[in-house]
């Protein structure tokens, strides 16, 4: 199998307190894929996220990345391919500049420094920001520190690429520039998202997820007009898929 594959086979999970949080998951993400996954608060998107780092794991069945499942026997190797940027870039970025946020985690895995300033500086680049090398990440606005977030994780040459609401607090432009800079990537990507235009834009396939289980699976543009599924799920259409509120016709 694909090292750049994850399959979910019957996962479920609960909370110490007892409560439901994913209830019999199954599915099958291949090499070079962008998913999206949407549903309302609390559906289980981000419970299902952090079992993709194996900060949790299921209580039943069994999620494979690349065909290792995920438990503590195989930990350090999914988590090598597996790069995770969480919705709020503060949570990731806690060094003194943006360069040494982006080293951080090559110097941990001991890599060499002349090839640690080759990789830095070629992730920054790579999103654009390599003008901010020597800023506080304090002093960045959201775009930047959202991208100086990316950069931090493709330096560790990730195989799968997962992102959660990574347009959240975003301006228009910031926005335009993610996903303009998302479909350069080559990654098998996964984004948890409450912006299906988003997703429209950016992912080929969705998983709906309502109260820890799957409700659709497909082709993205299809779902999103199946008024229904998106009813049941506590959704409505993208806003470029929704008629004008003036004049009543197609966007």
């Amino acid at each position: 199998m694909s090292h750049h594959s994850i399959e979910a086979d019957n996962i479920h999970y609960a909370y110490p307190d007892g409560t439901a949080a994913l209830a019999g998951l199954s599915f099958l993400i291949t090499h070079g894929e962008s998913v999206a996954l949407v549903g309302e608060n609390g559906a289980g998107k981000s419970t299902l996220l952090q079992h993709f780092t194996g900060c949790l794991f299921p209580s039943k069945g069994a999620l494979r990345i690349g065909g290792l499942t995920v438990d503590k026997q195989h930990l350090s190797a999914v988590r090598r391919a597996v790069g995770m940027v969480f919705q709020n870039p503060d949570d990731q970025l806690f060094m003194p500049t943006v360069f040494e946020d982006v080293a951080f985690g090559l110097l941990n895995l001991g890599v060499p420094e002349t090839e640690l300033e080759t990789r830095a500086m070629g992730a920054l680049e790579t999103v654009g920001a390599g003008h901010l090398r020597a800023r506080p990440p304090y002093r960045l606005s959201q775009g930047e520190k959202r991208a100086a977030a990316i950069a931090g994780v493709l330096a560790m040459s990730p195989d799968i690429l997962v992102l959660d609401e990574p347009t959240s607090n975003l301006d228009p432009l910031s926005r335009r520039r993610l996903v303009t800079l998302l479909k350069t990537f080559k990654h098998t990507r996964i984004i948890a998202t409450h912006d299906l235009d988003f997703a429209l834009e950016l992912c080929e396939r969705t998983i709906v997820i309502h109260k820890g289980r799957i409700t659709a699976d497909g082709p993205t543009a299809e779902i999103f007009r199946d008024e229904n599924i998106l009813a049941s799920s506590s959704l409505e259409k993208p806003f470029g898929m929704q008629k004008c509120p003036v004049c009543g016709g197609a966007k």
